[in-house]
């Protein structure tokens, strides 16, 4: 019974910490994804006033 209980304690520990670096992650791209709309529309802009 003990072995079982740490064995769904490790399951758990695990899946806590890969929650966290998933969640992590997202946001990152989110960021990232913004930033490059961002770049890409002040680049757009910029080619369109040169000509």
């Amino acid at each position: 019974m003990v072995r079982i209980i740490a064995v769904l304690l490790a399951i758990w520990l695990a899946l806590t910490i890969l929650g966290a670096v998933v969640k992590g992650v997202f946001w990152l791209a989110v960021v990232g994804g913004v930033l490059f709309l961002g770049t890409a529309a002040y680049g757009a802009i910029k080619s369109r006033s040169k000509t």
